[in-house]
């Protein structure tokens, strides 16, 4: 199963009135991340919890090769594929832009997409356009992921799993 994982609003949380933890003094930060300085509120202890879920995980983010050179080694995952987005203005609205690449890059195959920007349009438009199983959870950019947020993708992955 694949897990398409965005970053902004997803792993990375922003636009919350409340000051957010900082990991940066707890964890090494790789030299690259130097010149993204919000990095410090992912929190790394996000990545065991992905790799925890059994999934193909992806990134689904505009933040493209840097996932992989600043996230990925301070999450403690390996490099991941990436969606690499067609060249094209965004589609209108309600749709995101996002929906129609998830679903030709997962070809068939059930998928989890994590994101702060889905809405019912998106759940709908895969529902009728994507013949396998596909959880769009959308996620409060305010807190990033959260335990709520992997209790839901746990419990739909494994119902899948069990077939249901």
């Amino acid at each position: 199963m694949l897990l398409f994982l965005d970053v902004d609003g997803t792993l990375l949380p922003f636009g919350s009135a409340c000051a957010y933890p900082s990991y940066e003094a707890r964890f090494d930060v790789p030299a690259e991340a130097v010149e993204h300085p919000l990095l410090g509120r992912v929190d790394p202890a996000l990545g065991a919890r992905l790799t925890a879920l059994d999934c193909e995980l992806v990134w689904a983010t505009t933040w493209m090769d840097d996932a992989n050179v600043c996230l990925a080694p301070w999450l403690g995952l390996p490099p991941l594929p990436l969606v690499d987005w067609p060249d094209e203005d965004e589609l209108p609205a309600p749709l995101h832009w996002k929906t129609r690449p998830l679903v030709d890059w997962a070809d068939g195959r059930a998928f989890v997409w994590v994101d702060d920007e889905i809405t019912a349009a998106d759940r709908d438009w895969v529902a009728v356009h994507h013949p396998a199983p596909a959880l769009l959870h959308q996620v409060d950019h305010r807190y990033g992921l959260t335990e709520r947020d992997f209790a839901v993708v746990e419990e739909w992955l494994g119902a899948r799993r069990a077939g249901r």
